[in-house]
């Protein structure tokens, strides 16, 4: 702390020169002003003397800012003789109302929890979607507009954290109760659209099947390429059901929740026979991206795959467009938005509209013929 009683020292030093008869004092993690100041109400003092008001801040470098700035508002009010502890005086419900950036966000975390149930999903977004943005924030200060705006501005502009923090700050703002709409800071940014460069052929996804020597892995891995699934959502299926045959899949849970998926191809089911189940044995008692980060780690270390288990998922869903499937069910079938399944599969599905427009074109009995 010596940092800090260093600024607050400085800090009193300008309040002196400045002949204001308040200076910033420290009681343990929190900062005070220390004036001359006529009695509270109530007490039973008759004259003026020394006292302190709480202020709520923590004793970081932002928070003494803060402070200092609320020294020299106090001071302009005493010397003007407009002092009113109406304005320092908490009520009994403004004592627990958090004022910090991290009060704010201590109970905003609380608020999150209370309305979700806390698992391994919610946690997940949690210190994906908002903590990464959240713990970034001066603690020790004020919430106010100008610090989440600036928590905005820090980020790169058209990224996906610059959307994450537009989301966050928008958020958090709603729930302080500050008048605050990032919207127009957003910027551009969509998802990488999966280039076709990037993707195994079907032939060398049935070949490389084929060289997996775990079964479990093995069926994981066919799970993937038939039905399009998130790595992690392998251990979140109705497999009950699905051992009774059939093709029909039921996630249960996962990144987007409950959900059924139809196979590409179909063939594939019965083929690498599917239906007989068996789940690799990993600890389940960890988050989906820690689940998914461990079916990975076995693909590229064990199995050497040359292309990713996402790569199946996307191969998917490019031969949904190729069966004719509509991008709004195929969306579904994936868990994401339309909006989402669009950025990402752009090329192939502007391109099959092109085509099939194309030859609707040329194939009318009237279409002009060259001389």
């Amino acid at each position: 702390m010596e940092d800090i009683d260093s600024k607050i020292a400085v800090c009193n030093q300008k309040l002196k020169a400045a002949n204001l008869g308040v200076r910033i004092g420290r009681k343990g993690r929190f900062l005070n002003l220390r004036a001359t100041l006529p009695p509270k109400p109530g007490s039973r003092l008759t004259i003026s003397s020394q006292q302190r008001i709480s202020l709520g801040l923590h004793s970081t470098p932002e928070g003494v800012k803060q402070a200092h700035a609320e020294a020299k508002k106090l001071g302009a009010l005493l010397d003007c003789r407009e002092f009113d502890w109406t304005l320092y005086l908490k009520t009994p419900n403004e004592i627990n109302s958090p004022r910090t950036v991290g009060d704010w966000v201590e109970q905003f975390e609380r608020d999150y929890f209370q309305r979700r149930k806390r698992n391994h999903q919610s946690e997940t977004t949690w210190n994906g979607d908002y903590k990464k943005i959240l713990s970034k924030l001066p603690a020790g200060v004020l919430l106010t507009k100008e610090i989440l705006h600036n928590a905005v501005l820090m980020t790169e502009p058209d990224s996906k954290t610059r959307v994450r923090a537009c989301m966050v700050a928008k958020a958090l703002a709603k729930f302080a109760g500050i008048d605050y709409d990032p919207s127009p800071y957003r910027g551009r940014y969509s998802p990488k659209r999966v280039s076709p460069r990037d993707l195994p052929t079907d032939e060398e996804i049935v070949a490389w099947l084929l060289k997996i020597d775990n079964t479990s892995w093995q069926w994981t891995y066919g799970m993937i390429a038939a039905y399009g699934l998130r790595p992690h959502e392998v251990f979140h299926l109705d497999v009950e059901h699905f051992k009774e045959g059939g093709v029909t899949l039921r996630v249960l849970a996962g990144k987007t929740g409950d959900r059924r998926v139809w196979p590409c191809y179909p063939d594939w089911v019965e083929l690498w026979q599917l239906n007989e189940v068996e789940v690799p044995k990993i600890k389940l008692d960890k988050s989906n991206s820690a689940i998914g980060s461990s079916c990975a780690h076995y693909f590229h270390n064990q199995v050497k795959l040359p292309f990713t288990l996402y790569d199946l998922r996307h191969c998917w869903a490019i031969r949904t467009l190729e069966f004719g499937l509509d991008a709004t069910l195929a969306a579904q079938q994936m868990g994401h938005s339309t909006q989402v399944h669009s950025e990402l599969y752009h090329h192939w599905i502007s391109d099959r509209h092109h085509q099939k427009a194309f030859e609707a074109l040329i194939n009318r009995p009237n279409c002009p013929r060259p001389p």
